[in-house]
């Protein structure tokens, strides 16, 4: 399952270490959801405290608004979640970074909360926000997001996966008649994709706006390069002569020498040729 990460760079190195365990910020958020999961086992009552309601923080509990994330028990489902959540998180993590990993769960935990919020406030009801479910189903449709061409079992290409997804989350909650619940959800969508454009993602979906970081704008990523200038390369490089053109210039220059978009690139090519 390794060789389906792309190539790491300098920025994707682990915060720190714990024997051979290589922490970054995925894995420490999925460490600290474990934790929380076995205190269940001792404190039963734990995911309860930690949900997040506005009605529950207006009565003086304000940690909710952060420890949401973490109110999880440990059942079969939340194991699957957390795997996903490792593995497709693992994988943006390493073309944006650790830091920039951290903003967007940051970022993502901020626009769950501020969307819910003011449906809530607006429209009532709903059962609050507990869990890490609701980010990892939108890291995954990211992920999709950026590779939307890659295939999952059955060959079956991601953007179709989302699609049926996505689907599935909006009849649900038109079955239950939990048009909050679909609000909520469509506005952390939106909320979502801002903060993924922010923070170095969706780099291909230019009408996304996007923001500043911290003070600090992102780095733009190259241009794109026409279409009919890149049919013409094709027709006189194979994907083989680019990616080896790609690879002299890591030898050259080291990795960082490439851009964004050529990481990409980079990453494109090496699934594609593995198809072949």
């Amino acid at each position: 399952m390794s060789g389906f990460f792309g190539p790491r760079d300098d920025h994707s190195e682990p915060w720190f270490r714990m024997g051979r365990i290589e922490v970054n910020t995925v894995v420490l958020v999925v460490l600290i959801a474990v934790i929380s999961g076995l205190a269940w086992v001792v404190v039963p009552s734990l995911p309860t405290r930690l949900l997040y309601t506005p009605e529950l923080v207006a009565s003086g509990e304000p940690w909710r608004l952060i420890t949401w994330p973490f109110a999880n028990d440990l059942s079969l489902w939340t194991v699957i979640t957390l795997a996903m959540f490792w593995y497709f998180g693992t994988d943006l993590e390493r073309l944006i970074g650790r830091t920039r990993m951290l903003w967007l769960l940051l970022g993502m935990w901020a626009s769950f909360t501020a969307a819910y919020t003011v449906v809530a406030l607006i429209a009532g009801g709903g059962r609050g926000l507990y869990g890490l479910g609701s980010i990892e189903f939108l890291l995954l449709l990211l992920w999709i997001a950026e590779y939307p061409r890659r295939t999952f079992f059955f060959n079956i290409p991601a953007w179709v996966v989302g699609a049926i997804l996505v689907a599935v989350q909006v009849f649900g909650f038109l079955a239950s008649r939990d048009i909050p619940g679909l609000l909520s959800l469509l506005f952390s969508f939106v909320l979502v994709a801002i903060v993924a454009r922010a923070v170095g993602l969706l780099g291909e979906y230019p009408w996304i706006p996007g923001r500043v970081v911290q003070g600090r704008p992102v780095t733009a990523r190259a241009p794109r390069v026409p279409r009919s200038h890149a049919r013409q390369a094709s027709r006189h490089a194979s994907d083989r002569e680019r990616l080896d053109a790609l690879l002299d210039q890591i030898n050259a220059g080291g990795l960082n020498s490439l851009t964004e978009s050529q990481r990409r690139e980079l990453l494109k090519l090496r699934d594609r040729l593995r198809r072949q």
